[in-house]
């Protein structure tokens, strides 16, 4: 893996994970090594505004002093929200990271989910990665997949 910094902005296999290819192609989640490191809020606000500009779930890695956390948000997209059953799947998940000790502390709200601290970028990048698809994959299946409809 090739690693350098030209001004300021990563590099993870010799492209900056803020360039064109830090936000995933609409249809498609990112892989862990292109996951923004956000750690500055420029770089922060850039992949954001690149998220919602490509109707893409934002999704990035920051340091927070050794530890690293991982942020996603599903308001960048306009695709339709997560429901709150598909958002119980991933609140397990996350749970699940807790108890085993990957990370100390997950907040799961309606289109959002934070974890932090977690001790490598790498096991960061790929927490990030896995919960990225797996939110891309059911804001995808709520969006073909009819609704029960409700008696009156």
């Amino acid at each position: 893996m090739t690693w350098g910094l030209i001004l300021g902005n990563r590099l993870i296999n010799g492209a900056s994970a803020c360039d064109d290819v830090g936000m995933s192609t609409p249809g498609m989640p990112l892989q862990a090594a292109l996951i923004p490191d956000c750690t500055k809020p420029e770089a922060h606000r850039a992949a954001y505004r690149k998220a919602k500009a490509s109707d893409a779930i934002f999704v990035c890695i920051a340091r927070h002093g050794q530890r690293w956390k991982v942020e996603l948000d599903a308001m960048a997209s306009r695709k339709p929200f997560v429901s709150d059953q598909a958002m119980t799947v991933l609140k397990a998940a996350a749970e699940a990271l807790v108890v085993d000790g990957l990370v100390a502390q997950a907040n799961i709200g309606a289109d959002y989910i934070s974890m932090w601290p977690i001790k490598t970028e790498e096991k960061a990048r790929d927490i990030a990665a896995a919960f990225h698809a797996a939110m891309h994959g059911l804001q995808q299946l709520q969006s073909i997949v009819p609704q029960p409809r409700r008696e009156l």
